[in-house]
C-alpha cells in the first residue's frame, strides 16, 4: 500500500510554514528532515520538495516529517544568513526561547514541534547567497555519534566533520546541535551553493535522503550502488578577516592547502593596498569559501576542514 502524505502549513512561532507529512503502513522510526533555515539556500528546499513528491509512490515504515522552507521570512524578502525582522541567524539560536526574538521563537518552535521526539534529524543546507561550498556532513560528539555518524556516512557527501566541544569548535546553537544535545541523532548536510538550484546539488541531496531512509530500514534502497568512503576530518576552522575590504581569494572550494599557505588577500578597496594576507592556520580542505569581494570587520572568508 502507497504511503499516505499529508501537506497542509504548520504554525511556527506565529509563521505559516510548509509541513509535510509521510506515514507508512507499518511502524518505523520517526525522521524529521528540515531545509530552509537559511532563506537563500534554495537547492536543499528544491530537494526537500521534489523528495516529498516522491514519498507517495513508495511504501515505507514509519513516519516522515518534512519542513522544506523553515524561515519563510527570509525566504521571502531574500535574506541570506538571518531573519529579517531581527537580524539573527536562525542556526545559531537553538533550542530557541519562547520569550525572545523571531528568530529564537522560532527556534524554540522547531525544536519542541519538529526536532524533539525524532528518532533522527537531517538539517539539509548549502552554501549560501555568497558562499561556494565543498559538499560534506556535520555530526556532534555526545551520546548519540555513533548513530549520527552513521546517517552522515549514508548521506554519501564527499566529506564528514565530527564536531565537538573546545577552542576548535566553528559555532554554537545549531539544530543538529541542539538535538545532539538532547540525544538525538542528527546531521547537518550541505550541497551547493552561490544561490543557484543545480542539479547535481539537488540530486546529492536527494540521493542522501532516501539512502538514509535505507540505513534507517524506513525503505527500500533506491540506488544499489555502495556509497564512495569520505573523508572524515575532525576540526572545522572559521576564518575572519581583521577589517572591511575587498576579499581576493586564491583557492577554491574543495581545494587542498597546506599550513603556511597564502589562500587570499584582503586588499582596499581600490585594490591598491593589501590589508591582511590570510594563510591556512593547518594542512586541511577548503570546506567554504565567501564568494563575495565584500567583507566587513570581522567578516566570514571560509571554513578550513582539517584532521
Amino acid at each position: 500500500m502507497p504511503t499516505t502524505v499529508t501537506r497542509r502549513t504548520l504554525d511556527l512561532a506565529g509563521l505559516d510554514v510548509p509541513y509535510v507529512e509521510a506515514a507508512g503502513t507499518k511502524d518505523g522510526p520517526l525522521l524529521t528532515v528540515i531545509a530552509g533555515v537559511h532563506g537563500c539556500e534554495y537547492v536543499p528546499m528544491a530537494a526537500v520538495q521534489e523528495w516529498t513528491r516522491s514519498l507517495e509512490q513508495r511504501e515505507i515504515s514509519g513516519r516522515v516529517r518534512a519542513v522544506p522552507i523553515l524561515n519563510v521570512t527570509a525566504f521571502r524578502g531574500r535574506s541570506p544568513f538571518v531573519v529579517p525582522e531581527d537580524g539573527k541567524n536562525l542556526n545559531r539560536c537553538f533550542p530557541g526561547n519562547p520569550d525572545g526574538t523571531l528568530a529564537e521563537r522560532l527556534a524554540h518552535a522547531a525544536f519542541t514541534q519538529l526536532i524533539t521526539g525524532s528518532d533522527a534529524v537531517i538539517d539539509a543546507h548549502c552554501g549560501d547567497m555568497v558562499e561556494a561550498l565543498e559538499p560534506f556532513a556535520l555530526y556532534e560528539a555526545g551520546t548519540a555519534e555513533a548513530a549520527a555518524r552513521d546517517l552522515a556516512l549514508a548521506y554519501g557527501l564527499g566529506y564528514i566533520i565530527r564536531q565537538e566541544a573546545g577552542p576548535d569548535r566553528a559555532v554554537s546553537g545549531t539544530s543538529s546541535g541542539a538535538a545532539a544535545a538532547a540525544g538525538i541523532p542528527a546531521i547537518t548536510a550541505e550541497a551547493g551553493g552561490c544561490g543557484i538550484v543545480e542539479r547535481w546539488a539537488v540530486d546529492a541531496h536527494v540521493g542522501g535522503l532516501n539512502a538514509v531512509l535505507a540505513q534507517l530500514g524506513m525503505a527500500a534502497p533506491v540506488d544499489a550502488a555502495a556509497p564512495r568512503e569520505p573523508v572524515v576530518l575532525n576540526r572545522f576552522l572559521w576564518l575572519r578577516c581583521a577589517a572591511a575590504g575587498w576579499w581576493a581569494p586564491t583557492v577554491k572550494a574543495g581545494d587542498k592547502v597546506s599550513e603556511g599557505q597564502v589562500i587570499g588577500r584582503v586588499t582596499s578597496l581600490d585594490g591598491a593596498q593589501v590589508q591582511e594576507s590570510i594563510t591556512a592556520p593547518a594542512d586541511g580542505v577548503i570546506i567554504f569559501l565567501t564568494s563575495s569581494p565584500a567583507v566587513a570587520d570581522d567578516g566570514l572568508l571560509l571554513g578550513l576542514g582539517a584532521a
